[in-house]
């Protein structure tokens, strides 16, 4: 019987948790500048850049390059229709790629094959040969609202949220996704009696936990660092994401501190973002035991 060598073991462990650590350390490193940076006044951020000063709190630290972007800029606001337009792009986009994934794995209907086929070629064709064309109508769609009918979506949210709510990626994610389950359970169900909405909504989406949180970190990321569509439809400052709103630290006197700042400020629904998906992959992985 073969034995394991607990020193080879933990010299292993040792090798793998010190290459992972490495990867962190890149990776966080550009945060932690940004964060140190924000911290600090032009000159002296500028002088840190050459040395390992810009990733350490050191000099004259003060939250005044905060203050003075606030002051430039409605960083609230555009923080805020960042995280409205993501959201709901976000939710729905979920909500209808799924289905049309599940329509396309689990139901009979003719031409599905075809369909799914064009679906995953607009993956090849590049937004900007579109954008265009997706603007002209745009400006002439109507829309009932509080104000009655009106024509046009520019300088709204529907017009950066109603474009991006399905898409190829997320549906070919669900597609493969749906298609490992375990087809037993889909039968037994449909034994039992149950519809396919309710296949859908108790069976299907519980077990689907990984890809959802893959789906929905993939699209956070599209649309919480969309800049071109945005830019081409949004005039008015009360509708402009946080992407846009970073133009305003580049005109007139620039002021890197005051970009950190700024760039800090809209990093923080990322991280949050990210860590609340975590805590619920976790979770639907703990509590979802699927075995093929």
């Amino acid at each position: 019987m073969a034995t394991i060598n607990p020193d080879n073991h933990g010299l292993r462990l040792i090798l793998r948790y010190t290459v992972l650590t490495l990867i962190a350390v890149i990776f966080v490193f550009p945060l932690v500048f940004m964060v140190m940076s924000s911290l600090k006044p032009d000159q002296q951020l500028l002088a840190d850049t050459s040395s390992l000063r810009a990733f350490l709190p050191v000099g004259d630290i003060s939250l005044n390059n905060y203050v003075a972007a606030f002051d430039r800029a409605p960083v609230g606001l555009f923080v805020m229709n960042s995280v409205i337009v993501t959201g709901v792009t976000v939710v729905l986009s979920l909500l209808v790629c799924s289905l049309a994934a599940f329509s396309f794995v689990f139901l009979n209907w003719r031409g599905r094959g075809v369909i799914l086929s064009v679906i995953l070629a607009t993956l090849i064709v590049p937004f900007e040969t579109i954008a265009i064309p997706l603007l002209l109508i745009a400006s002439k769609l109507p829309w009932i609202g509080a104000e009655g009918v009106t024509i046009g979506w520019l300088n709204s949210y529907r017009v950066q949220i109603v474009p991006f709510i399905a898409d190829g990626l997320t549906i070919f994610l669900f597609v493969q996704y749906f298609k490992d389950l375990p087809g037993e359970l889909i039968e037994a169900a449909r034994v039992e009696g149950a519809s396919w909405p309710q296949i859908y909504r108790r069976i299907v989406m519980p077990l689907a936990g990984p890809v959802i949180a893959t789906a929905a970190i993939l699209k956070f990321l599209v649309m919480y660092n969309q800049y071109l569509w945005p830019l081409m439809v949004v005039q008015q400052e009360s509708y402009r994401p946080v992407m846009v709103g970073l133009q305003y630290f580049f005109q007139l006197n620039r002021a890197w501190g005051e970009i950190m700042a700024y760039l800090s400020l809209i990093t923080v629904p990322v991280l949050a973002f990210y860590l609340f998906l975590q805590r619920a992959f976790i979770a639907s992985i703990a509590s979802t035991g699927v075995k093929g």
